[in-house]
């Protein structure tokens, strides 16, 4: 047998989240070198997997499978494709720079007793939490999916519930009744959402009599399913309320700023920039290749939907007085492009949707994990509070403005590339949709340089006249990730070679060409 790659990239952190909450309570630095450590051989692994594809290759390389839940016809069937290989890449990146920002955010206070044991459990919670997004990443059988898509709210809500400011720890029950609600938000949404899948899932097996998609497609392409029309579409609409719900989608979309809010940074990147691509990855391989007349059917309706969100969440994010949930509403609107470019049906909008994917992740990475180091030193998350820090702090507020004009899509930075993309296949297909996305543009500059100007520019604030400047183990968390910026903002070609054939597929799933461009007879 060959190597069980994809499962020992899913198995590595997985079985890290078990060791790192095995280390006893007074080796609190051990712990986070351990997880650390598997952190980095979860990337390596990545790493093999992405030398490894084959851009040109099968649609699905990889591929496992064995023999789970034979009763029910459930199989544990792996494989990636182009999009998937990726988005592993995404999170194995990103996962040690969560941890090394992280390093200090559950230290216990000297009033815990030697006993309690917080380092532990929140580094295990993360490696938890990558593991489970891995493995759905790689999931080709339904049910497997399923399961994983639910078990990793578990996780999360301890992460939001359990670890932020940590103000109640200091008598402060009002932020801790915050937390808790935002926690409890997170995961009822989530399980709404989840329950309407189960639904659908179970209502697919009925029609299907399997949870494969090799096994679907295949029945497809030889007539011998053929899904009543009605049927297709509710099935579609279980499964795209609960990615919606993931992504998040206007108007599904209230939970998120809650929970980036009052969760620590490093949590909140691990939120947006690594679970929530889960929801906008299973549009694609899920809802497109599964329930390909139903997505069209549907298409109008989401591209409202995504267009609502870019402009709502830039609104929002313009007028925001918290640093957090500023970059949250952003996020809503990010999602919102990267929404309307699955639903284009062209290539440039969905090539461009799976780049946005990455290069959001990384750059939302970098922003908000600069805003948490700077949050840490002020002890506050409101724009007021803050003022002249780039005169105390010029590495600080030199890598917040290089994440936020990344978050706006300057050219020259990854983001522009995918923005660029979406922008150019929607209005290929939908010229009024992608004219009225670009709005998003407009006031992505706005709340961006608002920002900048009020917290790094002007006079000094006398509580910011002390602040230290960016530490050698913070500059390791955001060198990297500005470097990768600037590289995939200059040259994207790596990661299209190998996202551009799945986006073929999935644009074959759903029978779609490339409208032909209109050319105007010279006069």
């Amino acid at each position: 047998m060959s190597f069980p790659l994809l499962t020992a990239t899913a198995a590595l952190p997985a079985v890290g989240a078990i060791a790192t909450a095995a280390v006893p309570a007074e080796r609190r630095t051990a712990a986070k070198w351990l997880a650390l450590l598997v952190s980095l051989g979860t990337l390596v692994l990545g790493a093999v997997q992405l030398v490894r594809f084959e851009p040109g290759g099968d649609r699905y390389q990889l591929t496992e499978s064995h023999a789970w839940i034979k009763d029910f016809g459930v199989r544990y069937e792996l494989g990636v494709d182009g999009i998937g290989v990726a988005l592993i890449a995404l999170t194995a990146l990103l996962i040690p720079f969560i941890i090394v920002a992280g390093w200090h955010d559950a230290d216990p206070l000297e009033t815990h007793s030697s006993r309690w044991r917080p380092t532990q459990g929140f580094f295990a919670l993360i490696l938890a939490v990558e593991a489970m997004v891995v493995l759905s990443f790689e999931a080709t059988d339904v049910f497997l999916f399923y399961i994983l898509f639910e078990a990793m709210l578990i996780p999360m809500y301890f992460l939001i519930g359990g670890f932020g400011d940590r103000a109640h720890e200091h008598g402060d029950e009002a932020a801790a009744t915050q937390r808790s609600y935002a926690a409890v938000k997170f995961l009822l949404y989530n399980l709404v959402g989840g329950l309407l899948m189960l639904a659908a899932v179970i209502g697919l097996y009925v029609v299907a009599g399997t949870f494969s998609l090799d096994e679907i497609a295949a029945a497809r392409a030889n007539g011998s399913l053929d899904m009543a029309t009605n049927t297709e579409r509710l099935l579609f609409l279980g499964f795209f309320f609960a990615f919606a719900v993931k992504a998040p989608l206007w108007p599904l979309h209230t939970w998120l700023p809650n929970a980036m809010g009052e969760a620590t940074a490093p949590v909140a990147v691990l939120i947006t920039a690594v679970v929530d691509k889960v929801g906008t990855f299973a549009m694609l391989r899920f809802c497109l290749q599964l329930f390909p007349e139903a997505s069209k059917w549907a298409t109008p309706v989401i591209l409202v939907l995504a267009v609502i969100s870019i402009i709502y969440g830039a609104l929002l994010a313009v007028g925001q007085r918290d640093i957090k949930r500023l970059v949250a509403y952003a996020s809503i609107s990010h999602f919102g492009f990267i929404v309307m470019g699955i639903f284009a049906m062209t290539t440039q909008g969905q090539s461009g949707a799976t780049l946005y994917m990455v290069n959001h992740g990384i750059s939302t990475a970098a922003l908000m994990l600069v805003a948490g180091f700077l949050i840490s030193r002020r002890g506050s998350r409101l724009i007021a509070d803050y003022g002249g820090v780039q005169k105390v702090a010029p590495l600080l507020a030199g890598t917040f403005l290089v994440g936020g004009l990344a978050t706006l899509s300057l050219p020259g930075l990854a983001p522009f590339v995918s923005e660029f993309l979406v922008l150019v296949g929607t209005f290929s297909r939908y010229p009024a949709i992608g004219v009225i996305a670009t709005l998003g543009i407009v006031l992505a500059a706005l709340y961006v340089l608002v920002l900048y100007q009020r917290t790094m520019t002007g006079p000094v604030k006398a509580e910011v006249q002390g602040m230290p400047d960016l530490k050698v183990r913070e500059l390791l968390v955001v060198a990297p990730l500005i470097a990768l910026l600037v590289f995939l903002g200059v040259y994207p070609k790596p990661l299209t070679d190998i996202v551009n054939p799945a986006v073929q597929h999935t644009m074959s799933d759903v029978h779609k060409k490339d409208p032909n461009p209109v050319v105007e007879a010279a006069q």
